[in-house]
Formats: C-alpha cells, structure tokens, sequence
C-alpha cells in the first residue's frame, strides 16, 4: 500500500527546495535521485562555471546573498553553499528524501473533462510515485508513494545528454580515440580530468556557456569588461520597447512605432561587441541580432583567459553545421579533417525525454504541442489538460532563481485557494498568446524564454496572487531600475 502525503515534489535542484520552502506548510515530500540537493549546479558543473548574472540578481528575496554587492560571478560552489545555507535556514531538508529516484508515475484520480481544472488538494490520492532507493551498494528497493498534488522539478538540462546522430559507420564506434558527453566529464574529478585532457588534441562540439567553459578548461591544461545591458534590457521602461502578451492595440502600435529603436539598440550592442572582442577575427560573430539571443535566453559569459588562451593558438575554432567520426578524429562536411584524442560532445540535454520517460499516458502526449513547445500556464507552472500537477523550472529568463521562486509563491497561494485559476480554454488561449509572442521574437522560441517581457511577466503573476504589481517606492525607480527577487519579498 503506498504511503500518502498531501504534496510530493520531484527534484532536488533550485526550483525543488523553493517549491519545499514556499509549500513547507504541507510538510511535502521531495525526491532527489541523488546524496545531494543543487541539481546542475552540483552535478554538470565544471570547476570553472560560474553564475552568468551578478549574484544580486540570482537570490532568494527572503535570503540575501552575505556579500550581495560584490561584484564577481559566484562558482558554481558558492551557489551550492548558498542554496544548502538556504534550505537550511527554512528548514527545508527535512523534507527531502536522498538518493530516491522517481521511475514511474501513475494516475489514480477521476479524470473529468470539464471547462475547470479542479482543485489541487482535492483530500484524496491522485497520484502515484514509485521511488527506487537504494539500500545499500547492492540492493535496490521500489516503494510507492500517494499524492493529491505533484510538483514536477526535474528541470531541462542534466540526467539524459542530447546525442547526434551520425551517417552508418561514421559514429562514435569507429574512433579511436575517446568520445564523451559534458555530462560524463562533470563526473569526472580535478585529477581525472587532468589526466584525461592534459597534452591531448580535445575537439568539442557546441557553442553555449559548457562548451566555452570547457574549451579554457582544456586550453589550461595544456599550458570583462561590458555594457550595463540590463539598463537597454531588464528595466521596466526598456520592456516597454518589447511585444508582450495582451497588450492591448494602443500597446501595439506604440511598440511597433519604436521598432526601429529597438533595432538601433541591438545593432548598438552588435557594434560594441564585434570591438570589444575579436569576434569576426575568428569567424564567431553571429547570423543574427543581439536581440534574439537575448529573447532566447542563449548569451553566455565568456570565462577569464578565453581569448588569450586562442591568441597562444591553445583554441581554435570552426564553424560546420555537419561532422562525422572517422578513426583518427572528425571530418566536416567541407571535406576537412580534424585529428584528435578526445572528443566532448557539449550538445545539451533532452529534458522533455526525461520527463516522458516518468509521466503516464494519456498525459505524455499532451506534454508538448505540434510547435515542440511545452503548453504551460504562468510560463512553466501548470499544464491546464493534466491535473493536479505542476511544472517548476522549465521556462528561462535572465534570473531562473526568480523565475522559479515567483511560481512558487503563485503556486502556494493556488494551492490554498487564495485565488482561482481561470477556465482551462482561458488559459490554453493564454498559452498561445505567449507561444505566439515568442515565435515572433527569436527563432529559438523553442528555448521557451521570457527576458524580452519578464517584468510584464511577473506583473501578471502578483495580480493574480493579488499584490501589487509596481513595486518600486517610486516611478524614477519603477521606469529605470532592474528587477530582483528582493523586489518580491513580501506584497508591498
């Protein structure tokens, strides 16, 4: 018989312990497949990732960085010391269950079709979770567990690597040298990643933040200064330039009349960058705006020494949209070849596979539209066609830590009926309108990312939780200051 409990959560990263900590009331029950909370950031990190944003922008509004104002990126240790002194201080550990991996899920509740999603503590088991854990080195045990109402936090990224796929007989299997994914390498520790690396010919595949981390990291083995974006672009008078969902026609035309400063401020950033940094020297300046990877969520920090390490000639770089294996190395589809000893593949994470792997039909077809996006209200918070279950951290902005910690508290309030959600074709209408806005925005809407209107975003969500949406202690502040989780602390 299956032990029951009001609220489980499956997760133990970032958006698992706010979910822990914002439905402590109901003393919720969290798996974490692993002997540690922190999710990416403790297992696919490297020793040289660290934080994208200053780390006032990526905190709990109820728990401040101790050094909140200074000015370098946190590592990925810091981040894990301050998200355990987090959960410790709310006493949220208590609540987790270590190395218990969620394998299967199964929908127990009466399934009606009707215009309204229905309540989220309906006092009556609709799920349940088989959880295997492990009992000693050998020994595996399955147990199920009973919930009214499921937070999902098992995130986009981790767990399952996005592989290539490669012609017949042009794979990983005829290379003769060694091939891994970033996933495999994380694992690895300082000394075997020395070993593995150190006066060896490393290509790796991929252009985001764990390619270029991992690319000095290698460089290394072998032997910035910037614009104040956020003023052009995480400001409320900056989102004003930006479409969003149900604006109104004024809205519109006003934001479709100043299209071309939106377009002039990109090409502005473009123009600083290509001087700042020696991008078209090695072939790296994009296809594309500024303004679509910054609407798609895809800009990375470049890591100290990246640059000099490519003028000693310790990282090159080559463009190919094709490549294969051949015994010695990769070729490309221009015909070159490219030896090497080690191959890492930094292609990403197949998080929707992850999640289909453990959700039960009928509700896996309903987890992504024919636009391979995922249908979610509030941006990544409930799917208006499965009930009783939420979705936490699989919608991006600049500060995930916010965006998660926002639903959370929204998700809270919904969970005591302090409000009630709209019908379920009303917020299937609300979905498309996002979807819509973020197809015409970037053409990796795929990405799911809000940065473009986040503060709209955020306004709609105290709304709705019944706050105040302005939060600034004045319109100088509320026009021209960026956003934070402190500005979300307590209704105001």
């Amino acid at each position: 018989m299956a032990n029951q409990s009001k609220i489980g959560i499956i997760g133990g990263g970032i958006s698992g312990i706010a979910a822990a900590k914002q439905l402590s009331k109901h003393e919720p029950v969290v798996f974490e497949a692993t002997d540690s909370i922190g999710g990416v950031w403790k297992h696919c990190s490297y020793k040289s990732t660290k934080l994208q944003t200053p780390r006032c922008d990526y905190e709990f509004s109820d728990f401040p960085w101790t050094q909140r104002d200074n000015s370098s990126f946190p590592s990925y240790k810091e981040i894990l010391d301050y998200l355990y002194s987090y959960a410790k201080q709310f006493d949220v550990l208590k609540f987790v269950r270590f190395n218990s991996k969620v394998v299967e899920i199964r929908f127990v509740g009466d399934f009606e079709k009707s215009g309204e999603y229905g309540s989220l503590l309906p006092g009556k088991a609709v799920w349940e979770v088989g959880v295997k854990t492990n009992q000693s080195q050998t020994i595996e045990v399955l147990m199920w567990y009973a919930f009214e109402f499921l937070v999902i936090c098992t995130g986009k990224y981790g767990d399952i690597p996005m592989i290539p796929k490669f012609p017949q007989d042009k794979g990983p299997e005829i290379f003769q040298g060694k091939v891994l994914h970033t996933l495999d390498y994380c694992k690895l520790n300082e000394d075997e990643s020395t070993q593995l690396l150190k006066g060896k010919k490393v290509v790796i595949f991929g252009y985001k933040k764990s390619a270029i981390d991992l690319a000095v990291e290698c460089a290394e083995a072998n032997q910035v200064w910037g614009l104040p974006f956020y003023m052009f672009y995480s400001t409320r008078a900056s989102q004003f330039l930006h479409e969003r969902p149900n604006q109104g026609f004024l809205r519109t035309l006003i934001c479709h009349m100043l299209s071309p400063m939106r377009r002039t401020l990109s090409k502005m950033i473009e123009s600083y960058l290509t001087w700042k940094l020696p991008l078209n020297k090695y072939g790296l300046k994009p296809d594309h705006p500024f303004e679509e990877d910054y609407a798609s969520c895809q800009m990375a920090i470049l890591p100290e020494n990246f640059f000099s390490e490519a003028d000693k000639g310790k990282i090159a770089f080559k463009k190919a949209k094709k490549w294969w294996f051949w015994e010695g190395g990769v070729q490309f589809e221009d015909g070159t070849k490219l030896e090497a000893d080690v191959v890492v593949l930094a292609t990403g994470f197949d998080g929707k596979h992850k999640l289909k792997a453990i959700i039960p039909d009928p509700f896996r077809s309903l987890m992504e539209f024919h636009s391979g996006m995922m249908p979610l209200y509030r941006y990544g918070t409930i799917n208006p066609l499965i009930p009783n279950m939420a979705f936490v951290g699989y919608i991006e902005s600049v500060s995930n830590l916010h965006t998660a910690e926002i639903r959370c508290k929204w998700l809270s309030r919904l969970v005591d009926d302090k409000f009630k959600l709209p019908g379920v074709e009303k917020m299937l209408e609300q979905i498309g309108k996002e979807m819509d806005i973020m197809r015409r925005t970037s053409r990796f809407y795929k990405r799911s990312c809000i940065s473009t209107f986040s503060i709209n975003h955020s306004d709609e969500i105290c709304e709705e939780m019944g706050w105040k949406s302005w939060r600034k202690n004045n319109w100088i502040s509320e026009a021209f200051s960026p956003y934070n989780s402190q500005d979300y602390e307590e209704d105001k």
